[in-house]
């Protein structure tokens, strides 16, 4: 029987995947990752009712995107799912304007996203080799792109302007907004929880190696801290978020930077890293006693604690705060540190909270969830979508 979706979700540093069946409700048959692609890459495989806990080194050396996906297809093979995939759904970072749903991915839908690869240099080249790969290996499966991008399209236009002559506006310089497929996988979740109005004004915080915050009213996306790329907004792992665009031009005209040392710069060396000089992974920030490591965990929870009060204006109030992906769900101390920081929007962390749910005190006037993130599933919930329009 031919009925798995495979989803596909590549980063600059890992590969993650899934495999779901059914048409109108999606199973879970499994679920995994390949880490650390750069350094010591491992193939991890969850436990779910159908599939056992797997793990295994893939070496020592770095490897490719390319060569990740031969061990993912590797591993599925022997399991016998490979040959049952009729569907691959791929998160792909950037759809621009063009696209605000998902879409199959055809050969002149594959040239217009290639078109967008300067505008997301670390993911969309990814996003478009797996594209590739999984058409050689399955070509007679439907391959569907959903995009990161299209879950702000909802936007009203003010928030999508800069103050920027308008026909650059109309040359589709404009603020998109990124992680909507995690988005949109948090506001079903809040649907499920508290019903159409999917905890009203809430701030959905996605915390991870990339990082931003998203507003929304009902579940529909309003504002969000990431623009036109991916570096505007929070302090990230790596990246730098939101700058003066005089820094730039000061470090192009004056410090004599070549545009790809300036891409590099801000994509690469610094946010955490560059702050701390020690490190990009937060956890291993909170375990440092040096003081350039407490320097940058306090001004990623300033910067997060800002942000939040920006969005809570943009929506007139605060109802729902929730925390999702790497250090939202895993990082319990910087959780309560921003929750204190929005202590004036009325928030209160439970402190005996174990993380799971709802982890808002009774006294709180804004519900406090920890939801994890599940874009795989986003990605083959929307590609049921496509089928069935």
């Amino acid at each position: 029987m031919t009925d798995v979706i495979l989803v596909l979700n590549g980063g600059s540093s890992s590969l993650k995947f899934a495999a779901f069946q059914g048409r109108r409700e999606l199973h879970l048959l499994m679920r995994g990752s390949v880490s650390s692609i750069g350094e010591r890459p491992r193939l991890h495989v969850a436990p779910t009712a159908t599939t056992p806990p797997f793990d295994r080194s893939l070496g020592e050396r770095a490897i490719s995107v390319g060569e990740a996906f031969e061990a993912v297809a590797s591993y599925l093979t022997d399991r016998g799912l490979l040959r049952r995939v009729s569907r691959v759904g791929h998160r792909i970072v950037h759809g621009g304007r063009e696209f605000a749903r998902a879409t199959l991915l055809d050969q002149a839908t594959l040239d217009a996203l290639r078109k967008l690869e300067p505008l997301a240099p670390i993911h969309q080249a990814i996003n478009l080799e797996l594209v590739d790969l999984a058409h050689r290996l399955l070509p007679g499966a439907m391959q569907v792109g959903c995009f990161d991008t299209a879950f702000h399209a909802t936007q009203p236009q003010i928030a999508r302007l800069y103050g920027l002559p308008h026909e650059m506006s109309e040359q589709d310089i404009v603020s998109y907004g990124f992680h909507g497929l995690s988005y949109s996988h948090i506001a079903n979740e809040l649907r499920r929880r508290y019903g159409a109005g999917a905890g009203g004004r809430a701030v959905v915080a996605h915390l991870g190696s990339g990082a931003s915050l998203c507003a929304m009213k009902a579940g529909v996306s309003q504002a969000t801290t990431m623009g036109f790329s991916t570096l505007d907004g929070l302090v990230m792992s790596t990246r730098c978020g939101a700058i003066d665009p005089g820094v730039l031009l000061h470090l192009l005209q004056d410090r004599k930077l070549s545009s790809d040392e300036l891409t590099d710069l801000l994509y690469e060396k610094s946010g955490l890293l560059g702050i701390s000089g020690i490190s990009g992974n937060m956890q291993t920030l909170l375990a440092s006693k040096d003081p350039a490591a407490m320097r940058a965990v306090d001004l990623f929870v300033y910067r997060v604690g800002r942000e939040i009060g920006s969005l809570a204006a943009a929506l007139g109030g605060l109802d729902t705060l929730v925390f999702t992906a790497g250090i939202g769900e895993h990082a319990p101390a910087i959780r309560r540190r921003i929750c204190e920081a929005a202590a004036w929007l009325g928030v209160a962390m439970d402190d005996g909270s174990s993380g799971e749910d709802l982890v808002s005190a009774a006294n709180s006037r804004v519900d406090v969830l920890v939801i994890p993130a599940d874009e795989e599933r986003a990605v083959a919930t929307e590609l049921l979508g496509v089928e069935t329009a």
